[in-house]
């Protein structure tokens, strides 16, 4: 198997549930109800707030030339599964079951793809500054406040909108902009500061 397979490959961890009964969207349950009665608004809407978390789904388990084309499948199994979807039970688990499955798919088909032998002159790019600088983000976002630090991480680094950010820590949306506003700023400090002492 390739180290690229390898990376994503699903391990026992994977295997569990991806969304718990409180999916991201707490009224994802009562807008897919309303779109098997024929809301087409509340439908809609759904998709518009499943494509982003599952675009940060994929984003941690694919390839990133994969993601797009494995959100527009879980969208299309959606859409031709909805009549499957029982509202007496939470949307969370049959949504995470499709997920998974199209994940497994898009793995599959990594497999079935021939690999091309590569060529031994093909040079390989030095990454060093890269994790250098992933390694000095994290001690600087140690030295933040931890919500700080949480909400920087949430909105700026993981792609959350301020409002999935207050939903998965508790902070107000108001509070979140504030810890991010004052988080870069005593950053932007804790930097001119290193760069004087130098």
């Amino acid at each position: 198997m390739s180290s690229t397979m390898a990376a994503f490959e699903p391990g026992p961890a994977a295997m569990a549930p991806i969304v718990s009964g409180d999916a991201p969207g707490e009224n994802w349950d009562r807008m897919m109800a309303a779109a098997q009665v024929g809301d087409a608004n509340a439908y809609r809407t759904l998709l518009a707030q499943l494509a982003p978390w599952l675009r940060r789904y994929y984003a941690r388990r694919l390839p990133p030339a994969m993601t797009e084309d494995a959100v527009q499948d879980v969208l299309l199994a959606i859409h031709e599964k909805r009549h499957t979807y029982d509202p007496a039970r939470p949307f969370g688990p049959w949504l995470a079951a499709i997920a998974r499955y199209k994940w497994i798919d898009r793995l599959r088909s990594l497999k079935a793809e021939a690999a091309e032998p590569l060529d031994e002159t093909i040079g390989v790019p030095d990454h060093g500054d890269t994790v250098i600088a992933g390694s000095t983000f994290r001690q600087l976002l140690a030295g933040l406040k931890a919500p700080q630090a949480e909400a920087i991480r949430l909105v700026k680094l993981e792609g959350y909108s301020v409002e999935e950010a207050s939903r998965a820590t508790g902070q107000s949306v108001s509070l979140i902009k504030v810890n991010i506003h004052r988080g870069i700023k005593h950053l932007t400090n804790m930097i001119k500061a290193a760069g004087d002492a130098d």
